[in-house]
């Protein structure tokens, strides 16, 4: 005789509602800001008092957390999409294009995702690890492409997250440095090639 499981309802119900708060959370965020989020205004915008968010995240850094993660989750998966051709470079110009285009379309997300815009917040370690997922999965395109030395990898973010912080601070919903992504790529890979050659003398 088989059992059917039965539902824990009550789980349910709190996840449903946590993931109410996270997107409430994002809409003031992307609203008011990142840094002026405050638990009384998400409490009223989720219909409940400031101090009953605390049964569904242990403190405002909690929250934050949770939205990292959430936010980290998704580029990875974007990523992975991706997949491989049979030409590197063209793989890594897809990942910046695909990277640049993730930061302007939610400047709120990439503050909390790439930069240090909340005083004293630090994703926790699993929120934190889809971040380490996606460098190491640049690492090896860069590597495929001939970008092998450990300095490569963040010259390469550098130089990307420098144009999205050039967009969204002075185009914003334009596309003045995107025209430049490619551009820079090729600039990168003309300095891996001269490296390159100058060992082979």
């Amino acid at each position: 005789m088989s059992v059917t499981p039965t539902r824990d309802r009550r789980s349910e119900r709190h996840e449903a509602t946590r993931a109410e708060i996270l997107e409430a959370a994002w809409e003031l965020a992307r609203e008011q800001g990142l840094a002026a989020l405050s638990l009384r205004d998400l409490g009223r915008k989720v219909g409940m008092r400031a101090q009953s968010l605390y049964s569904y995240f242990d403190s405002k850094h909690a929250i934050y957390d949770a939205m990292f993660a959430r936010g980290v989750a998704d580029f990875l998966e974007r990523n992975r999409q991706l997949g491989s051709t049979d030409n590197p470079r063209d793989d890594v110009r897809a990942v910046a294009r695909l990277f640049f285009g993730f930061c302007v379309e939610d400047p709120a997300r990439y503050q909390l995702l790439f930069q240090r815009t909340i005083p004293g917040f630090e994703p926790s370690p699993e929120s934190f690890a889809p971040s380490v997922e996606g460098l190491e999965l640049l690492s090896r395109r860069l590597a495929d492409a001939g970008a092998d030395d450990p300095a490569d990898l963040d010259l390469c973010t550098a130089l990307i997250t420098g144009l999205v912080d050039q967009q969204i601070s002075n185009d914003p919903g334009g596309d003045r440095w995107y025209r430049l992504l490619d551009e820079a790529v090729d600039m990168y890979f003309a300095r891996i090639d001269t490296r390159t050659n100058r060992r082979k003398r």
